[in-house]
């Protein structure tokens, strides 16, 4: 805070003193920013942005003790109940029981009252997370998956009741493929 005050200060004194001036001067060229600096700086941010959601998927994990794995593109699994049916594969259709939950622990949405999940693996239509997740079961696996919000619903969220920028656990076990 002294910091921010101290530049405040000097930017103030510098502004008195130029405006107290009786020389003549010429108005001041607006610099322009290059796109890539803007570029460069998107990329900053969202790279601190991903840091910050990433200990917040970390944190959440150790509170609740579960010994999940992490994929390359940062979908975080644990498949604790083994089933001993095939492996889902595209272009089966995956039929799942499921709760998801924001890491505040407020459920949104659950098959007891929005009935089962029912898509195509590989067409899309479900989050990108859940697709990758669901590559890794069995049918009558349970499994426990963290989507960051670049796998699940990204920057706006589902405009219903999965805010922005929302990291999302889904609960699911995979009852059939057909």
């Amino acid at each position: 805070m002294k910091k921010i005050a101290r530049i405040l200060l000097i930017f103030s004194c510098i502004w008195l003193f130029s405006a107290c001036s009786n020389e003549h001067q010429e108005q001041p060229q607006h610099r322009k920013i290059s796109r890539q600096a803007v570029k460069n700086e998107l990329i900053k941010t969202n790279k601190h942005l991903v840091k910050y959601e990433n200990q917040n998927i970390k944190d959440f994990i150790s509170r609740y003790h579960y010994q999940m794995k992490q994929t390359g593109s940062g979908l975080y699994y644990e498949i604790y109940e083994k089933g001993k049916g095939v492996k889902a594969e595209k272009g089966k259709i995956a039929q799942l029981k499921y709760s998801v939950r924001l890491l505040n622990g407020q459920l949104v949405y659950d098959s007891d009252h929005k009935g089962i999940k029912e898509f195509l693996i590989g067409k899309g239509g479900v989050e990108s997370g859940l697709e990758e997740g669901i590559l890794l079961m069995h049918q009558g696996d349970k499994a426990r998956f963290i989507i960051p919000s670049h796998l699940a619903f990204g920057l706006l969220g589902d405009r219903e009741k999965i805010p922005e920028k929302a990291s999302i656990v889904y609960d699911i076990e995979l009852l059939n493929l057909k």
